[in-house]
């Protein structure tokens, strides 16, 4: 579980493929404080520590994370959004985060707004993922609120400190991100859909 409050944006300094699985080495001040079977969230996945060595660690994505996620798209030098775990009894600074990308948008449109951000995204409508105008979403990891909500397109504004302290500072027009929609919007879509 996470809170889509980013701790550090890190470099991916290795990639190795073995067989449909990708080994992903990351460089982070905290490596050294991780402890293997621990997850951590990449961009917004949650993906288990396989291995530590001094300031970098190793963790695993398999073919179905790769296919519903960007981390396909991952290079060396990429720049990721690492969160580490919640824990219990701290504050929840952002909103419920599970780690579980429900699939990827294409950022379309960024502007500037006297101080801060505007990006706009546009994801497929098939899998009926909604947004609300106000209503949270993630992306790559990062916990945002809703702007300007379409039926499969949506803004957020970020703030000059998001900009600073997540990957937000390197994305372009055309890049593909990560999406992870509101846990609680998923529950009462469903049972919705269920009652007709």
């Amino acid at each position: 579980m996470f809170t889509g409050i980013i701790e550090e944006v890190a470099k991916v300094t290795k990639l190795e493929k073995e067989r449909e699985n990708l080994h992903i080495t990351v460089e982070c001040s905290f490596a050294n404080e991780l402890k293997v079977d621990q997850s951590l969230a990449h961009n917004g996945v949650c993906l288990t520590v396989v291995d530590i060595k001094n300031n970098e660690y190793t963790v695993t994505a398999i073919l179905e994370t790769l296919e519903k996620s960007s981390l396909r798209t991952l290079e060396v030098g990429t720049e990721v959004n690492l969160e580490r775990g919640m824990r219990l009894g701290e504050r929840l600074d952002g909103h419920i985060v599970q780690g579980h990308v429900d699939q990827i948008a294409v950022c379309t449109k960024i502007r500037e707004a006297d101080g801060s951000f505007y990006f706009s995204f546009e994801y497929s409508k098939e899998q009926g993922n909604p947004t609300i105008e106000k209503g949270s979403v993630t992306i790559n990891g990062t916990s945002l609120t809703v702007v300007n909500s379409g039926v499969n397109t949506f803004d957020v504004a970020i703030i000059p400190f998001t900009m600073d302290h997540t990957n937000f500072g390197t994305m372009k027009i055309g890049d593909t991100v990560n999406l992870e929609f509101d846990v609680i919007g998923k529950y009462v879509s469903k049972l919705m859909e269920q009652r007709g």
